[in-house]
Parts: C-alpha cells; sequence; structure tokens
C-alpha cells in the first residue's frame, strides 16, 4: 500500500493545452496494473480540445466552476461534486467557466 498526497506528484502541463496541467498521481509511480488516476487542472477561461478516444473516463470534479461538451457540442454545468462518466469514442471537452481553477480527478484505463 501507498499512501501521499496528490501535491507531491509534480503537475506537468498538458501538451498543447495552454492552462491545462495533469498530475498522474496513480499510474506508473505506484506499478497500477489496471487504471491511472489523474487529477487535472484546468484554468479560468482554458479548457480542453473536443475529442474522443477508445477509452472511457470517470470523471469527479474536486473544485471549480464549468462545463462538459458531449458529442452534439450540448453543455452540461458541471460543480464540485459532479460525475461524469465519458464512453469510449464519444467525444467530450472540460471548459472551466469559473474564477478559479477547475479541478477534477480523471480515472481512465492504464495506458502501460
Amino acid at each position: 500500500m501507498q499512501a501521499f498526497h496528490y501535491a507531491h506528484v509534480e503537475a506537468t502541463p498538458a501538451s498543447g493545452q495552454p492552462g491545462l496541467s495533469v498530475r498522474w498521481v496513480m499510474a506508473e509511480n505506484v506499478r497500477a496494473p489496471n487504471f491511472a488516476m489523474r487529477v487535472i487542472d484546468v484554468q479560468p477561461g482554458a479548457a480542453t480540445e473536443h475529442h474522443s478516444h477508445g477509452w472511457e473516463h470517470e470523471v469527479f470534479v474536486l473544485e471549480g466552476q464549468g462545463e462538459v461538451v458531449d458529442p452534439r457540442g450540448q453543455e452540461t454545468t458541471i460543480s464540485v461534486g459532479t460525475c461524469v462518466y465519458v464512453a469510449p469514442n464519444e467525444m467530450h471537452q472540460f471548459v472551466n467557466t469559473g474564477r478559479g481553477v477547475l479541478r477534477f480527478i480523471c480515472v481512465i484505463p492504464n495506458p502501460a
């Protein structure tokens, strides 16, 4: 077993995504065989790309306010405590609409 504060894992800027950073809090660092847990920070006014990929996401919002955009471009408000499930190959985007950081946990199958 390993226990540590998420802030002890370095935040790295998301490639080509201004205002986004990712902490891979549980992946290779803890030898997780099946899933990876990331803490993602989206700065005010920033957003992830509207994109899709072949794996699911499980998301839990820790801090801030924003919107999640679905395949049709529909926006759903998200805030502290919101859970979001993104199915494999589903278009999605996370947008920070608040004044502070939008921080969420995102669990995906382990890319390793």
